[in-house]
């Protein structure tokens, strides 16, 4: 064992090196029973320890644009024009590799220091870039182009789970600096990780739990509650419903979800993704003409493959503009505080697309 390792082994330095790179690594915090990954890695990119005043163009060469593609790690993934030889201009959508991941593609290691629980930080990141037009979001898109993106979504999902290391995979999409973007040209992410994250387990629980008490699907129920009643409806898209929750955690909260109880995203044929990208469109757009084009973080919250609880589940999309500032209460209480009633939200974004269709 190298010094370095010996010192990391002891908790003193970070992560280990392999190839002569630092490697992620998740630990599990014994008290709180969740894990953290380090990612010493990510630390190369420009955008790392700057906090910026606002979101901003970032001037410069883009790696995410054709013509470029040699700035990226070789593609896994692309629709475009069949002839069209990899790595090359001519594509819709395009995924690589993440060149800064969160996780990498690590032999599995356990182990502990003392009381502290560790393994190495496996998984793969990669990065949907969703159109070839360098533009800070998909709103503009047509319905055509943000359907390839779901169904990159849904393809790639596919693929990584069949891989039995990876027990969830997440898909997810920052949009704004201020949301967690380190690049202006739209894209969305995919990690596969080896575990079920926490989020996901309470909400596995609780829908199975809603599910034996009454005979019937929690978010069934909400989405049937939300057509009723109409107060927090956003947008009614005929196989997908937009709403913002009862008990939305952020001011303009929106999720979507299937109007029909279906616990994969990933098993969407062609007619729902289509469906899903008019009802997704519909929202990004309320959002940017109610708010001036916040910024905002996109989570797929889907059931995880092999796992017995999976039927219970119904997958949903959750949409949280970054509006307010997380503080000292949410991060010691865990409890949120939203200055902006869900059912006002909804009303202003119904207001946006009712304003634009009369226009039209």
């Amino acid at each position: 064992m190298t010094d370095v390792n010996k010192k990391h082994e002891a908790g003193l330095a970070r992560p280990v090196f392999q190839g002569g790179k630092t490697v992620p690594e998740w630990r599990k915090d014994p008290i709180a029973d969740r894990w953290v990954v380090v990612a010493p890695e990510r630390s190369k990119r420009p955008s790392d320890f700057r906090v910026p005043r606002r979101d901003r163009k970032e001037p410069g060469r883009c790696p995410l644009c054709p013509g470029h593609e040699a700035d990226t790690p070789p593609e896994v993934l692309a629709y475009g024009d069949p002839a069209r030889p990899s790595d090359t201009p001519g594509w819709r959508v395009r995924v690589v590799p993440n060149k800064f991941p969160a996780v990498r593609d690590l032999p599995p290691e356990t182990g502990r220091r003392g009381l502290y629980e560790w393994q190495s930080g496996a998984g793969r990141h990669e990065v949907v870039v969703e159109t070839p037009d360098h533009v800070p979001d998909l709103d503009g898109q047509s319905p055509g182009q943000v359907t390839d993106v779901l169904r990159a979504w849904a393809e790639r999902s596919r693929e990584l789970r069949r891989d039995p290391r990876w027990r969830y995979v997440q898909v997810l999409k920052n949009t704004g600096w201020s949301a967690g973007a380190s690049l202006e040209h739209t894209h969305s992410q995919i990690i596969a990780i080896p575990f079920v994250p926490a989020a996901l387990n309470r909400e596995l629980a609780g829908m199975e739990a809603y599910q034996q008490a009454t005979g019937r699907c929690v978010l069934c129920d909400a989405v049937s509650q939300e057509l009723t009643n109409r107060r927090r409806l956003v947008h009614d898209g005929g196989s997908f419903v937009a709403f913002t929750p009862f008990a939305a955690r952020f001011p303009a909260e929106v999720w979507i979800a299937p109007r029909e109880h279906a616990p994969d995203f990933a098993a969407l044929g062609t007619a729902l993704l289509r469906a899903l990208a008019d009802t997704l469109l519909a929202v990004l757009r309320g959002l940017s003409r109610a708010l001036g084009a916040p910024p905002y973080n996109l989570v797929l919250h889907t059931a995880p493959a092999g796992d017995d609880r999976a039927a219970y589940f119904h997958w949903h999309l959750e949409i949280s503009p970054r509006l307010i500032i997380t503080a000292g209460f949410e991060l010691g209480t865990g409890y949120y505080v939203n200055p902006l009633p869900p059912e006002e939200a909804a009303a202003w974004l119904r207001r946006a697309n009712e304003t634009r269709e009369e226009r039209s």
